[in-house]
């Protein structure tokens, strides 16, 4: 039997010597390779800075910090989203009013407008697994209603929304490192992408202590920095990112060419590149596909099957929370298969094959 796992690492000889390179280097710690990743970030991603940080959590509880978000205000998030994408705006005491999605998963741009009070602040697209959001409808809003956007980049290294990239059109790109995710660094981490100097100076500040030179402390600030064995891994996987990202848009394009017939699969808008960080189908039959199958050897996951405004965190905290129809559907029938930069197309006609098996095609 054939074991094909949701997700694996990209790892080459390359990295292992970076990495046995940082590590002989004598310096961990937000020094020349941490420096030289955010440069190469920085140009990657097409914007003047990048702010390396321990975690998308950690760098996104920064980049409220520094923009100054308080307590009463209200962020237009969607629910259907990794929890992390909520946790930094709760510990300031601001408030997430949920959006429900549209077809590609993301936020339904429609719903915005009618979801905008006088506490609104800002809002969060999440370009969730790898396709955009519309920025070009959420920037017209906020522009509109004078808000910040902060992409939330966590699952779309290297996506693009027309010409651009990802996480260089907002205020703010906020990007999580992490094993499945299409940059890994091999663990844990974050990125903070921004054309705003000052913006990057009180992040980088913040990030070591609230200090700019070694004993003097500007504010008081956190210990959320990056380290240099990671950021060489980093480095050497964005050389080769665009070309894993793009046998993802291959081995995507083989399941839809498939499936498409029997489950419901993601769309890819005109305007969009996407990068899938997940393939996810949808079925009503999903928990039996599931074991399946697992009964063939083929790893599979749910992102996610409870959305964050019925999460046990936060009906304990908001009384008013909306329903969300399009949300709590998809939670209920959504299915990632596996995904990689690495995926042999022979293992994604297998996971088709056992898809069709199921189904009697």
């Amino acid at each position: 039997m054939k074991k094909i796992p949701l997700s694996r690492v990209f790892l080459n000889e390359e990295l292992r010597e970076a990495a046995l390179h940082a590590l002989n280097s004598g310096s961990y710690i937000l020094a020349k390779e941490c420096e030289a990743f955010e440069e190469e970030l920085a140009d990657y991603i097409g914007t003047k800075h990048a702010v390396l940080c321990s975690s998308w959590t950690g760098g996104g509880f920064l980049l409220h910090r520094a923009m100054g978000l308080k307590a009463g205000d209200e962020i237009l998030v969607p629910s259907h989203t990794a929890f992390p994408t909520i946790e930094p705006m709760i510990h300031f005491g601001a408030k997430p009013v949920f959006i429900d999605i549209d077809e590609t998963y993301c936020l339904n741009v429609d719903l915005l407008e009618a979801s905008i009070t006088l506490r609104t602040v800002g809002i969060l697209p999440v370009h969730l697994y790898g396709h955009p959001a519309n920025l070009d409808r959420i920037f017209e809003i906020a522009r509109k209603h004078d808000l910040w956007v902060i992409e939330d980049c966590a699952q779309a290294h290297g996506a693009r929304f027309k010409t651009n990239r990802v996480g260089s059109m907002a205020v703010a790109g906020a990007f999580s490192f992490f094993p499945s995710k299409n940059l890994t660094v091999m663990g844990d981490g974050g990125c903070i992408t921004t054309n705003d100097a000052a913006l990057a100076d009180d992040l980088r500040m913040l990030r070591n202590h609230g200090r700019k030179s070694k004993h003097i402390h500007e504010v008081v600030g956190y210990n959320l920095r990056f380290n240099e064995i990671q950021a060489a891994i980093g480095r050497v996987e964005l050389r080769y990112i665009d070309k894993l990202n793009e046998h993802r848009r291959r081995v995507a394009a083989r399941y839809t060419e498939r499936l498409s017939n029997v489950v419901k699969t993601p769309p890819e808008k005109e305007w969009a590149h996407a990068v899938y960080h997940m393939y996810v189908i949808r079925t009503e039959r999903r928990d039996e596909l599931v074991k399946h199958l697992q009964s063939k050897g083929i790893g599979t996951g749910i992102h996610y099957p409870v959305a964050n405004h019925q999460q046990p965190a936060i009906t304990k905290i908001y009384s008013d929370l909306p329903r969300l129809p399009k949300t709590e559907s998809a939670v209920k029938e959504i299915l990632s298969l596996p995904m990689y930069g690495e995926l042999p197309l022979e293992n994604v006609d297998y996971v088709c094959d056992t898809i069709l098996e199921f189904f009697g095609r």
